[in-house]
């Protein structure tokens, strides 16, 4: 298996991903990634962590029935409860898999786990062949890999494979290796794992020390065949290897590494985008592939070479990855077909009541704005679409503020629940009104831990796109929402984060979680 150039690509956005403090996804955004996943060609798709709650088994369950194609995948330690549970869940998947796994480092196992390295490898036949009994494939993975003994993980890696494993993956939990060393641990496994040839390597990086895409790529030069990575390099503490990061390396210097994924880069930017509106995680300006500024040249010598030849300076183009040029081809009398038109050719397929809301709020947009950009087109539909389901919903806001007024004040319309509500507030200023405006009508107990904005596009009429963490008892949840008034896209974003706080307290999600 391993002799091909064939690389597997594994997406834990809505798993790994939403361990990341505030990134929380209900079942609807969940399968709404799932399906841009599955369209962008991901093989595999890790859906979540069924014994976590509830919630969490129910959205695994509705995207194991949404996706047809890829392979829905469901974490489990390797305990009966938690592989039954994913196995439960996966039950209506087209093609489904188990990934179970325990800790195999000497740290992991003395601290976390308080157990013997013969009960470990016990449990480690245990479980895959326990998983086995709701499908073949099944993923083993050793939890801190990369600080593990090296013997102690041979011996592990051979009975996940005898057992009935068809995935091993060696996962650096922590982000502690470095490419080298890496590449060595998968080399030094395919030459002393006996089975090795019955099994695809994975792997599985963390980004704490910024290495996880090169420990990835390194990775697969010696050998493995499958990354587990998410959008935009989501996932808890530094994040995860980012798919766009690693999918774009090997599509780009395939002189150096002449190995193939089934990824469509066309639609990287859209999803990035995608997974960005739902998770209220902003991509940051200088991220590669996907942020603002990957693409953009302001040095005087860098666009005088970008004039002569793009590859100059571009080792790739906007189009691989699909950024478009932002044409202005949209205004106030724009009708909805020529809308709707749009909205397919920006990769949107929405139904009749969705178009409608977004065509009204483009209108509204079209009024205030006298350039309409698809970004512009692209963060109002996103915004309007995350709050179908919301219980929590924004109707009107009106702020009094500035140097004459003794202290600024915010009168709200909120629908809660179906019925529409309505307060005034003051507060320090418009912001600060507008969040106690919102308090009185909803829930006091939540503390704002980062408020931040930015433009869509250029100029003093752009939207605005807003970003809040509220935190509560310890669970965190982001926020986002756009809008071309600033402090309703404000509004928005505080709301959209308490409609995530609601599904939040109902989740109560075991510990060790990481794989």
């Amino acid at each position: 298996m391993s002799t091909n150039n064939r690389v597997l690509i594994f997406d834990t956005t809505m798993r790994d991903g939403e361990q990341s403090p505030g990134a929380s996804m209900n079942r609807d955004e969940k399968i709404r990634i799932a399906k841009a996943l599955e369209e962008m060609g991901v093989d595999i798709i890790e859906a979540g962590f069924p014994i976590a709650s509830q919630g969490d088994f129910e959205a695994v369950q509705a995207v194991a029935k949404a996706v047809t194609q890829s392979t829905v995948c469901g974490l489990a330690r390797a305990a009966k409860a938690d592989i039954d549970r994913a196995g439960e869940a996966l039950k209506p998947a087209k093609r489904k898999r188990i990934h179970t796994f325990i800790a195999t480092s000497p740290l992991h196992m003395r601290v976390k786990l308080q157990m013997e390295p013969e009960a470990v490898l016990k449990m480690v036949t245990e479980s895959v062949t326990r998983a086995r009994n709701y499908t073949d494939d099944v993923e083993w993975s050793g939890e801190d890999a990369t600080r593990s003994d090296h013997d102690f993980l041979c011996r592990c890696v051979e009975a996940a494979i005898d057992a009935g494993a068809r995935t091993v993956n060696i996962p650096d939990t922590v982000g502690y290796t470095v490419p080298d060393e890496y590449h060595a641990l998968i080399k030094m496994l395919k030459n002393r794992v006996p089975n090795i040839d019955k099994a695809v390597i994975s792997v599985h990086c963390h980004n704490d020390l910024g290495l996880a895409v090169a420990n990835s790529l390194a990775a697969v030069q010696a050998g493995a065949r499958q990354v587990e990575c998410t959008i935009n390099g989501l996932g808890e503490r530094a994040g995860n290897c980012a798919m766009e990061e690693v999918v774009m390396a090997l599509r780009t210097r395939k002189d150096h590494m002449p190995y193939t994924t089934g990824i469509k880069t066309e639609l990287i930017t859209r999803n990035s985008h995608l997974v960005s509106t739902i998770t209220g995680f902003p991509v940051q300006p200088n991220k590669a592939i996907v942020g603002a500024n990957a693409f953009a040249h302001e040095s005087g010598i860098h666009q005088d070479g970008m004039l002569k030849d793009a590859n100059t300076y571009e080792i790739m183009t906007p189009e691989s990855v699909g950024l478009r040029k932002s044409n202005l081809v949209m205004g106030k009398l724009s009708g909805r077909h020529a809308f709707r038109a749009k909205l397919e050719e920006l990769g949107y397929t929405l139904g009749d009541n969705a178009v409608n809301d977004a065509f009204k709020r483009f209108k509204d947009l079209a009024d205030k704005k006298r350039e309409v950009f698809d970004e512009d087109i692209v963060a109002l539909v996103d915004d309007a679409v995350m709050r179908e389901n919301d219980r929590i919903k924004f109707v009107s806001l009106e702020v009094i503020c500035g140097t004459k007024v003794a202290k600024p004040s915010a009168e709200l319309e909120l629908e809660v629940d179906g019925v529409v509500k309505y307060a005034k507030a003051n507060g320090d200023g418009p912001v600060d009104a507008l969040f106690n405006a919102i308090k009185e009508l909803t829930t006091n107990s939540q503390h704002l831990q980062i408020y931040q904005v930015h433009a869509v596009t250029g100029g003093t009429d752009a939207q605005a796109e807003v970003m809040v963490r509220l935190e509560e008892s310890g669970k965190t949840v982001q926020g986002q929402g756009a809008d071309a008034d600033t402090l309703v896209a404000s509004a928005r974003a505080y709301i959209n984060a308490l409609n995530k706080l609601l599904v939040k307290r109902e989740k109560n999600a075991p510990a060790a979680m990481s794989a």
